[in-house]
């Protein structure tokens, strides 16, 4: 059995081991232990605001084995990015050139740097010990958030993302990087992924192209792996699509990797996820796994259990009931964790 809750500042020393363990191109998870505590502070106080930051905030969870009380992975929201500093994306456009007189007309993919996705919610900040990548617990970590949204709705605007990572070799080293961003950062895929997740993005404007950049002018190793996800995304990117999410032509600035969008009422597990009464007893176990989280804010708790709810309640049993903490009559949300279609 494993649970989700909210990060606490005691987890700070896992937290640095996980985001050791994530490599690069995992910029929402740098290496940088004083920016991960301050990411948890922040988190801390997202949880405990009564009412919703204007500017956006940041809710971070992780995955805690219950037997040892070992945390396995993290995730997180944000609540309204681009509202304290810039979002930045490319968005693929089409330019034409056309001359009636020559007889010629070409049209061409073109990338553009925007900021169109501000004010949107964001999942983000989803890793997984490669340990446990197994029974669940990845589908787990990551629809849990879509509990939370569906529960809190008021905390969130009405679209939600998804950045993916793009794709990097074992070195780290990205071919959309080596074929754009390095020509005008003077510096390695790297050293500006660490910037960015350091918050520093102001170098971004300063030095990226304003202009419409012509894709068909990129190295062949770069323009392939446009919007493509790394080969350890590729399942985080079906799960997110099975539930709604869709590639929309925007791509992350220094690897490429597809931002996925959906709206938040649209999201699956948001739209049929449903209240029921728990009562507290022995139960049959079911073959159907639910995902299942109490309705607190600061003391949010979810998981996945084999029970099927009938007739408006659940059955739990008082060990699982003390996980989630609830208790007798109090009402949790609960959706099957995978579509069914």
């Amino acid at each position: 059995m494993s649970i989700i809750r909210p990060i606490r500042l005691s987890d700070l020393d896992r937290l640095c081991e996980l985001a050791m363990d994530s490599g690069p191109g995992f910029t929402s998870l740098p290496g940088n232990r004083d920016l991960l505590e301050a990411k948890i502070m922040a988190s801390e106080v997202a949880f405990s605001q009564t009412t919703a930051d204007p500017l956006g905030a940041s809710y971070l969870f992780v995955l805690e084995a219950a037997q040892d009380s070992k945390v396995i992975g993290v995730c997180g929201i944000e609540s309204a990015v681009g509202l304290r500093e810039p979002f930045y994306h490319y968005r693929l456009g089409t330019v034409v050139h056309a001359s009636r007189e020559l007889g010629v007309h070409n049209s061409f993919q073109t990338l553009y740097l925007c900021n169109d996705y501000t004010g949107c919610t964001e999942v983000c900040t989803l890793y997984l010990d490669p340990e446990y990548r197994r029974d669940n617990y990845g589908s787990l970590l990551s629809r849990c958030r879509f509990l939370f949204l569906a529960q809190f709705k008021q905390r969130f605007p009405g679209k939600v993302i998804a950045e993916m990572r793009g794709v990097s070799d074992a070195q780290g080293l990205s071919p959309f990087w080596n074929g754009l961003g390095r020509h005008f950062f003077s510096m390695e895929f790297s050293e500006a992924d660490y910037l960015t997740g350091l918050g520093n993005k102001v170098f971004i404007a300063e030095l990226m192209p304003k202009h419409s950049i012509y894709i068909h002018l990129l190295p062949e190793a770069a323009r392939q792996v446009i919007g493509e996800v790394h080969e350890q995304t590729v399942p985080a990117r079906k799960l997110l699509e099975s539930e709604g999410f869709r590639y929309e032509e925007y791509i992350d600035i220094f690897d490429a990797g597809p931002t996925l969008a959906c709206e938040l009422k649209d999201i699956r597990a948001v739209r049929k996820s449903r209240y029921v009464e728990v009562h507290i007893g022995p139960f049959q176990q079911h073959t159907t796994p639910f995902l299942i989280s109490n309705t607190l804010l600061q003391n949010f708790r979810c998981t996945v259990v084999e029970i099927a709810p009938s007739e408006g309640r659940i059955t739990l049993t008082a060990e699982l009931a003390h996980l989630l903490q609830v208790s007798e009559g109090d009402r949790v949300r609960v959706v099957p964790l995978k579509s069914r279609s």
